[in-house]
């Protein structure tokens, strides 16, 4: 398809200048673009690769010249990587999923299966599934029995979801994404050697500590709101006795592990291998920041961010922003940071004062 960029600006909220008539079918690097491309060159370092390629129009930043750069139009949006959002939503060509239902699909007869619902080579959709409108399942996956998956959701390839799923409209969940597995829940007949060290804080002795491993089963299963997105091989543990719970709006990253009985509140963001332990609690708006890791059992308020490999091992109150293993304050733990730098340079210093009163009272 092709838009106008006069089209574009009234979807994005942009300003147009020049020729809004001008047509363009996808967007581009301003380097790589071609004469139907619109080149994203939101700043000045990216527009000076505008004469590289051959794009006859770009999106620019308020106040640049599209003139002095041989353009025929721009679009000058007051947030262009919002306007991004609209914008590749627009281009975007997918993954090219057949249409229908592949003859190798394997539905149960139980299944309910919305209107106009693609299903790709080799799925496997068990008893009891009920599929809404205008959903896209990719080839390979499994949706297991009872599940519940809302309006036009899109599953990329080799997608898993287990037994007892419930999931809201406008799903995404990219490939290899596994929703439903069991929770990683065991323990020992005995005081396990983990319990004592975590009660002791070390100080304990666990050397004689032998221990065989027994199997608490998950028995509940997972809920999953509105307008959710898991990442590339993301997984997410089904309950132990009550649903895993996860909230709308809420956007994973790949490799993130949310554990079983976790409930995380609307619109967080779960960054690349971040791993939230079982039975942690997320309030809404909360950013984890990649490898994030959180202990099993903590509560992290609203509009809580911490930055990358950050490690919670206490509660966080709402509105914190947290770094550091273990995790604090984050300017707190950047004036830590700074001290710890220092100190070679103070220990010479000391080592210095030292030698020089040591030789002072060897003269008196």
């Amino acid at each position: 398809m092709t838009y106008t960029i006069r089209d574009i600006a009234i979807a994005i909220g942009a300003d147009v200048l020049g020729d809004g008539s001008l047509e363009v079918s996808s967007v581009s690097d301003p380097a790589l673009a071609g004469p139907d491309d619109i080149a994203l060159a939101m700043d000045p370092k990216y527009a000076a690769l505008i004469p590289q390629g051959r794009a006859r129009a770009a999106i620019l930043w308020p106040g640049a010249d599209y003139k002095a750069y041989g353009l025929q139009a721009a679009l000058i949006a007051p947030r262009p990587r919002y306007a991004m959002s609209t914008l590749s939503a627009m281009v975007d060509r997918g993954q090219r999923f057949t249409t229908g239902v592949h003859p190798t699909a394997v539905i149960d007869p139980t299944a309910q299966i919305g209107a106009d619902v693609s299903i790709g080579p080799l799925t496997v959709i068990a008893a009891e599934v009920v599929i809404g409108d205008g959903s896209v399942i990719g080839p390979q996956c499994h949706i297991g029995f009872g599940t519940r998956l809302g309006s036009n959701a899109y599953l990329r390839e080799g997608v898993k979801i287990g037994a007892d799923v419930v999931i809201g409209d406008r799903f995404i969940a990219q490939p290899g994404a596994t929703i439903g597995a069991d929770g990683f829940s065991f323990v020992t007949k005995e005081v396990s050697a983990v319990e004592v060290a975590r009660n002791s804080l070390g100080k304990d002795d666990i050397s004689d500590r032998g221990q065989s491993w027994a199997r608490i089963h998950s028995l509940a299963g997972v809920i999953i709101g509105d307008d959710v997105e898991l990442g590339a091989q993301c997984c997410v543990d089904r309950g132990t006795v009550k649903p895993t719970k996860i909230g709308n709006g809420v956007k994973t990253d790949n490799l993130s592990q949310i554990g079983h009985n976790v409930v995380i509140g609307n619109d967080c963001l779960i960054c690349a291998q971040v791993g939230i332990a079982g039975s942690s609690v997320l309030g809404n708006n909360v950013i984890l920041g990649g490898q994030t890791g959180v202990s099993d059992n903590i509560t992290i308020g609203d509009n809580v961010i911490t930055g990358g490999a950050t490690k919670v091992l206490s509660n966080i109150p709402s509105g914190r922003m947290m770094l550091g293993y273990p995790a604090m304050k984050m300017d707190s733990h950047i004036e830590t940071y700074k001290a710890l730098r220092r100190l070679p340079k103070l220990m010479r210093t000391v080592a210095e004062l030292q030698k020089a009163v040591f030789k002072t009272d060897r003269n008196t």
